[in-house]
């Protein structure tokens, strides 16, 4: 073996038991031996960008950094801004390869059987594509990629391992009817709707398993079994936050898309600290954008408002109503909000806190999910019965 292929082998092994670790036990022998004869390094991009700084760091001027990146438990981002060069302006990501933790973690939770077929959206890298196709053989797995680049490099990564899924172009949220009906359908983008197209071209008793995420929060995984009727039902997941899909993206700017000058917000005050709907506390802000669904919230520190050390913007995704609660340095138990536009969107969070209170501050996997034949999405707690009551 080479240096470099020791190397490789040596970052692998080591790879291989924080995975185990994290997951809180040993990969089941075929996901194991998916793991070694599908390498991640020989999927990802000779460029990727790490940290929440999104550092460049190129194969051939950093070797050694860019292999500990392939092989550390975490997430690599592989493309910014949709493959643009952003020049000047800011960088944000577009594509990446998932923490493998997450990735054996979905996997399992697929429950991927030989003999099933299965469609998986998003191929970004391919390594994921790669993998399912090494359980249950190229011809009964479909893959989708909506960026063309993407894509084709994917297709190239995969033939290069000797692993070649059907690879099609195009949007995975209209799935793919052609190689239907599946087993199994995963998602490596999150999702705010669940398009309804992937619950039709599943058989009953399939599965669907895909990120979930609000405009409140990402966070969570979803794992729905379609039934005879065409519901689809299941629960929620914590250990996930993925980027969402693109044609369900929100582009939304406070001041190009939301607040106006001619707007006259009422102002009122609250003893809720926005930190314990829209901060670290996860369950709480999981719970909040279930209720809510279509409000959108971001921070902004230190405005350039006297008074203010801080802000919470709360708007709808359509824009037509929203909130601000500012924070003055000082008083934590009183904080100034302004509220504009036909529904009171603070007091909407608020009473959706609330509500979480009294139901003993459930965490995801306490609550589930129904799509219905109409697409409908009734989102519930414990049981399919007690319904989640929502703004929308």
């Amino acid at each position: 073996m080479t240096n470099r292929e020791v190397a490789e082998q040596i970052a692998m092994r080591g790879l291989l038991g924080e995975v185990n670790a994290e997951l809180g036990e040993p990969l089941t022998p075929a996901w194991e031996e998916a793991f070694w004869t599908v390498p991640r390094h020989r999927f990802l991009p000779d460029r990727v960008w790490l940290g929440a700084g999104l550092d460049p760091c190129d194969r051939n001027a950093d070797p050694g950094r860019w292999l500990s990146a392939a092989y550390a438990d975490d997430s690599v981002v592989t493309q910014i801004n949709d493959g643009r060069d952003p020049g000047e302006a800011e960088s944000w990501p577009s594509s990446s390869a998932s923490a493998p933790s997450i990735v054996f973690r979905m996997l399992d939770m697929l429950d991927v059987q030989a003999g099933h077929r299965v469609l998986e959206v998003g191929t970004g890298t391919g390594w994921n594509a790669g993998l399912l196709t090494h359980r249950v053989g190229a011809e009964d797995v479909t893959t989708i990629e909506v960026d063309p680049v993407l894509a084709a490099q994917a297709a190239l990564n995969l033939k290069n391992a000797g692993l070649e899924p059907k690879l099609i172009g195009g949007d995975g949220a209209a799935g793919y009817a052609a190689s239907a009906p599946y087993d199994r359908i995963i998602a490596t983008c999150s999702v705010r709707e669940v398009p309804r197209t992937w619950v039709e071209q599943t058989r009953p008793g399939g599965v669907i398993l895909t990120p979930w995420e609000s405009p409140w929060a990402c966070y969570g995984l979803v794992r729905l079994v379609v039934n005879p009727e065409g519901l689809a039902s299941g629960r929620f997941h914590p250990h996930s936050a993925f980027m969402l899909i693109r044609n369900q993206r929100t582009d939304l700017r406070i001041f190009r898309d939301v607040v106006r000058e001619d707007h006259m917000p009422d102002e009122s005050s609250t003893d809720l600290s926005p930190w314990a709907v829209a901060g670290d506390d996860w369950s709480a802000r999981f719970a909040v954008g279930l209720r809510t669904r279509d409000v959108w919230s971001t921070w902004h520190d230190d405005p350039d408002v006297d008074g203010v050390a801080a802000r919470l913007w709360l708007a709808t995704t359509d824009a037509t109503s929203w909130a601000a609660v500012d924070w003055d340095g000082r008083d934590d138990e009183r904080f100034t909000v302004w509220e504009y536009g036909p529904r009171l969107l603070w007091s909407e969070v608020k009473a959706a806190h609330s509500w979480w209170l009294k139901a003993d501050r459930p965490g995801p996997e306490r609550f589930g999910l129904t799509v219905a034949a109409d697409g409908a999405h009734r989102p519930w707690l414990d049981r399919p019965d007690h319904m989640v009551p929502t703004t929308v």
